[in-house]
Order: structure tokens, then C-alpha cells, then sequence
């Protein structure tokens, strides 16, 4: 476990939280990673700079509070997030994202998901 995540064990099952402000806090489970994306300097559309992708994995995004958009693709099309909803970016496919103030999105991905397998392609604006 990376970030302030709180674990307290409930009658056998295991329960995690997020509890502080931090922009980045992740868990991992076996092969897979799970991390909570809070608004912060690296997701302000006024920081943005490169979008990446993953080659080997998909990534799911769900936004549970705020407002969040998805960039996608080297067009830089934008999803606006709604929340609760599953949203799958394709291996291969160049994402980013968006957060404002009071943001919280979970983020599902492979545990080998790593510098190794992504790819950064820096824009202009």
C-alpha cells in the first residue's frame, strides 16, 4: 500500500479507506492496482503537458465525487466524467485527466502497470 489508505479488518473482510488530501494513494491486490485520484497540481487542466498510455494494460476510471474529464486520444477529445460510471480506456489508447476542487476518481489498472509499459506524448496547447 502506497498514500494514507487506512485498512480496518471487519469480521474477517478487509476494509480500506482514504482519509487525507493527498492527490495520489493506491493499493494493490494480487495483480491488480486500485488508487483514488484527488484534485491536485498534476491533474489542473492549466499543468496540463502530456497525455500517456499504457500498452499492455486497459485502465478504468470512476469518478465518485467532483468533476473530472478524460483526454483522449492525441486529438485531446474530452469525456466529461459522470459520476459512478465505468469508464475504460483501452491499452494503446493516449489518456489524461482533468479534476477540480473536491475530486475524488478510482482507478483500476494492472499491478505491472509501470514506466516499463507507458508511453508519454508531450503536447502543445
Amino acid at each position: 500500500m502506497m498514500g494514507n489508505i487506512i485498512r480496518d479488518d471487519k469480521h474477517g473482510v478487509e476494509v480500506y479507506y482514504h482519509t487525507a488530501d493527498s492527490v495520489w494513494a493506491e493499493m494493490h491486490f494480487g495483480s491488480w492496482m486500485l488508487a483514488y485520484i484527488n484534485h491536485g497540481i498534476p491533474f489542473m487542466e492549466e499543468n496540463f503537458k502530456k497525455v500517456e498510455r499504457h500498452n499492455d494494460s486497459d485502465e478504468v476510471f470512476i469518478l465518485l465525487a467532483g468533476e473530472a474529464t478524460l483526454i483522449i486520444g492525441e486529438e485531446l477529445n474530452r469525456i466529461e466524467m459522470e459520476p459512478h460510471k465505468i469508464y475504460n480506456v483501452p491499452k494503446g489508447v493516449w489518456h489524461h485527466i482533468f479534476t477540480k476542487e473536491g475530486t475524488s476518481v478510482l482507478v483500476v489498472e494492472r499491478d505491472d502497470t509501470h514506466d516499463e509499459n507507458t508511453e508519454y506524448l508531450y503536447v502543445n496547447k
